[in-house]
């Protein structure tokens, strides 16, 4: 396996983005850009990036604006910038660019997780006509109780306290979020079901959600990105021909525990899109990490972009 260290500009013209690129040892078949969640960082993918390069594809993946080394380096945590939710597109299509120069040709796809999938859905939205395929996983479908947070916090950035960090709307976003559960052992129980998932996300040192309160500002970002990718008139702006692979838990309050996960596919549906949908019964947030089904997970992942045909 080959590793290659990118940096380049945000678009928030502030930060300045980490990424990395992981190339098989064969001639690659295909590009995968890996797009990870809120508070975390690309390096929870390695079992999937593994994965992936072992089947043979180039991987591409970074740390968002406020996350992993991006905000490390750079020294700004949970602070995504003042240009809005387009940042965290428009600096994954700037990924995208870099790396179609080093491989030209390939068919290039997306996989985005969590808040990596709403910006993934974003990006399709956007500039989905570079894609042969998608994967999202662990997505939301109508999310009030993300979206029922916006009226408060643009009152909060009108009244100039967007660079403040108040828990009370994280914790609003996320309330709730473990009462489906019996007896939950802490507030991140509803990322899986195995405690040593739970427990090692909660200890990692660039989890920037366990350790920095976000802006108002960047709350209100997901709030709008939310508002973006909700509804019919998100899909059709996803271009017709985009095979999408959309993956949950069923156990998933992201999801709302799979309502929303097949909200999002009949959007698409409705729309004229080709979706295959798999909610896997019994499993929380991150079943491309929980243990028992894992390989089963990136093995559907790996059989759907091989199933899609590059003209």
């Amino acid at each position: 396996m080959g590793l290659k260290e990118l940096s380049y500009p945000s678009y928030n013209g502030r930060d300045t983005i980490k990424a990395w690129v992981y190339t098989p040892i064969r001639k690659p078949r295909g590009i995968v850009q890996v797009v990870h969640g809120l508070g975390e960082h690309s390096r929870r993918y390695f079992h999937l990036i593994l994965a992936l390069n072992e089947a043979g594809y180039v991987v591409a993946a970074d740390d968002h604006v406020g996350h992993g080394k991006t905000a490390l380096d750079g020294g700004i945590w949970a602070d995504y910038g003042d240009k809005g939710y387009m940042t965290t597109t428009e600096d994954e299509k700037s990924l995208h660019d870099l790396v179609v120069e080093d491989f030209p040709g390939l068919p290039y796809f997306m996989f985005g997780h969590s808040w990596g999938s709403m910006i993934a859905r974003s990006f399709a939205a956007h500039y989905g006509s570079l894609l042969k395929g998608l994967v999202i996983c662990g997505t939301c479908g109508e999310s009030p109780g993300i979206v029922g947070v916006g009226a408060a916090l643009k009152a909060a950035i009108a009244a100039g306290k967007g660079e403040e960090r108040d828990l009370q709307y994280i914790a609003q976003m996320f309330a709730g979020w473990t009462d489906h559960y019996e007896n939950p052992q802490t507030p991140n129980d509803w990322v899986s079901a195995d405690p040593d998932i739970v427990s090692d996300s909660a200890a990692d040192p660039f989890n920037s959600l366990s350790t920095n309160v976000p802006t108002t500002r960047s709350d209100y970002d997901l709030v709008a990105l939310v508002e973006a990718i909700t509804g019919p008139q998100w899909a059709e702006k996803v271009p017709r021909g985009l095979p999408v692979y959309n993956i949950a838990g069923d156990q998933d309050p992201v999801g709302n525990y799979g309502e929303g996960v097949y909200q999002v596919t009949n959007w698409l549906i409705n729309t004229g899109h080709r979706v295959k949908t798999r909610v896997y019964a019994d499993h929380r947030h991150e079943i491309h990490n929980d243990r028992d089904i894992r390989d089963e997970v990136v093995a559907g992942i790996i059989d759907f972009l091989a199933a899609i045909k590059n003209p």
